[in-house]
């Protein structure tokens, strides 16, 4: 995939990570390990810049995948997301996370907005997900913010640093997406 720039309006950017961005991504991942912890059963694995190089250097090498994104407010890096593409269903699923400093101003459901947009209009996709642990309120009403219906719920369906958890599926069709409701 095409490297991607987008400004949002109101300092904020999405734009695809470059393996100089490594040491500001592992910072912001560092600073947050309470938060992940949680949820991302990557953190732990996560221990050094490298590590994040690592992974930034897998997204980019994706023909398919929209992974390895960086979220910046007024310059400063707040969070990641990325699509994970399935060109043969003509899929996608959405994922992201955000730093402390930066939750509850809206930019998660802004950046998610654009992404979603992306899928439909430029990659011609059918359908997104959204995943979400079924504690993991938040990001639950991401979901519910950008008009996703909850689909169903896998038992154990993600596993975590502290173990496995039910995973509440959420999607969205192109033809939902595009009407005027939303």
């Amino acid at each position: 995939m095409n490297p991607i720039y987008w400004d949002l309006g109101d300092g904020v950017a999405v734009r695809t990570y470059t393996l100089d961005d490594a040491e500001e991504a592992f910072a912001l991942v560092d600073a947050n390990r309470e938060r992940l912890h949680p949820w991302m059963i990557w953190e732990p694995q996560t221990r050094s810049p490298a590590d994040t190089r690592a992974f930034i250097q897998r997204c980019l090498a994706s023909e398919t995948d929209m992974e390895g994104n960086g979220i910046w407010v007024d310059g400063r890096l707040a969070g990641s997301m990325g699509l994970r593409v399935d060109v043969s269903d003509a899929g996608a699923e959405i994922g992201y996370w955000i730093g402390g400093d930066f939750e509850g101003r809206g930019i998660i459901t802004l950046a998610c907005r654009r992404f979603i947009d992306f899928a439909f209009d430029e990659l011609g996709l059918h359908r997104v997900e959204l995943c979400a642990a079924d504690t993991n309120t938040r990001s639950r009403s991401v979901a519910e913010r950008l008009g996703m219906r909850q689909e169903g719920v896998l038992r154990g369906g993600v596993r975590t640093p502290q173990g496995f958890l039910d995973l509440v599926i959420y999607g969205i069709l192109e033809d939902e997406w595009r009407a005027p409701a939303r």
